[in-house]
Parts: structure tokens; sequence; C-alpha cells
């Protein structure tokens, strides 16, 4: 029996080994932010749907919204292994609190980052980072889920941008968002990406309620 291997229960996959120790530094940092400051929240969170907007500060004020984004935008420039680890810890006390973060730091500051220009960059990026503004990202559509090809809201060139007509439902952060990533078709069939701000005319976010899952995070 001495030569028996043993199982890791805490560690299945053997994954710490595979770590640098940068890496398990920000793990650990992680898990004890989300031991700290998350779990005491969630029974109530979850049992009564309420959603903490203060949650996104602190994320911001340990470096856990928007990792990969370089830090000269606020991000602290870190690899997608940690954001994978960053996620893993945040998820192992509530999927909601993980989707919270992983829509304001991938679906919202990925495509700012990647595709916005450098003004549009200075402007949202650092105050996402910071949790001092929340994103969210609008793809999904009532009537066709969360496929782009047959998305319904469209996006009418006007003298000085564009005009967006359509609806988008299940968008994690809307109600509390002051930043929208939308998606939309133009004139030519043409898919593109347009940031919106709460408090511009003709935009709303009503929150759906009665959810069965992820009550602690907040959708419209």
């Amino acid at each position: 029996m001495a030569n028996q291997a043993s199982f890791n229960w805490e560690d299945p996959l053997l994954l710490d080994q595979q770590l640098t120790e940068d890496e398990r530094m920000v793990r650990d940092s992680a898990r004890q932010f989300a031991e700290s400051k998350l779990r005491p929240r969630v029974l109530n969170a979850f049992r009564n749907e309420q959603t903490d907007p203060e949650i996104f500060r602190e994320m911001g004020e340990n470096g856990l919204l928007g990792c990969t984004i370089p830090e000269q935008y606020g991000g602290s420039g870190l690899n997608y292994v940690c954001y994978g680890l960053v996620a893993r810890e945040v998820e192992r006390v509530d999927s909601g609190y993980r989707s919270m973060m992983s829509v304001q730091s991938s679906l919202v500051m990925v495509p700012i980052h990647e595709f916005g220009s450098e003004e549009t960059r200075q402007k949202y990026l650092p105050k996402l980072a910071s949790g001092e503004w929340i994103g969210c990202f609008g793809l999904t559509e009532p009537d066709h889920g969360s496929d782009p090809g047959n998305m319904a809201t469209r996006a009418r060139k006007v003298d000085g941008g564009y005009r967006l007509t359509g609806n988008k439902m299940w968008i994690t952060n809307s109600p509390i968002a002051d930043v929208f990533v939308v998606w939309a078709k133009d004139d030519e069939g043409q898919i593109r990406g347009f940031v919106l701000e709460k408090g511009w005319k003709g935009l709303s976010a009503p929150a759906i309620h009665g959810k069965v899952g992820l009550r602690a995070s907040i959708t419209g």
C-alpha cells in the first residue's frame, strides 16, 4: 500500500503544479477577496435577489476587473491563466458574482480595448477597471437569443453618428450599468458594436425579477 498513488481531492487535476508563483499569488489574492467580501453577502443576495453595486468598486480596488487589460488603461496586464484563476475563485462562492465580474472584464472591456479608438479606451477603460463605472454587453434579444446573424436590432446612419432601434434581453448588469456595449446590424447588414451611456435618450434597462439562478447578479 505504501506505493499506492494518493488522490488529491482539493486539486484533482494537479493544477497547482502547473502554475507559476505569480499565478498562485493572483489565485490566493482572489480567493481571499471572494471569501472575505463575497461569501458573507451571498446568502442574503441570492435569497432576496439583491445586487450590491459596491462589489464592483471592491473588485476594482483589488485588481480583479479587466485584469488582462494593460496597466496604461487601468488593468493589471495579467495573462489569461490569471483571469481564469480569478474567475474560478469568484465562481467558487457564486456564479452570479462571477457573471457580474466576467461581463465587465471580458465582454465589455475587451471589445473596447481591442476595437475602440484610443479616445474611447482612455474614456471608458480606467473607470471600468476601478469599478467606478459598471458595464453590460447587449447581444441577446427576446426573439433571437444570442444569435448575431438573426439579430433584429438596427443601426441607421444619421448626421453625427448612428440611431439604434431594437430590444435586448437577459443582459447581465444592465439595470445598474453606466456603459452599454450594444450590437446591431447597419444598413448593409454588417454587425457593429456601439458604446452607449446611461441616460441617453431612448435607452432603458428594466430589471428582470424572479430568476431561478444567478440571483445575486442583476439582469435586464
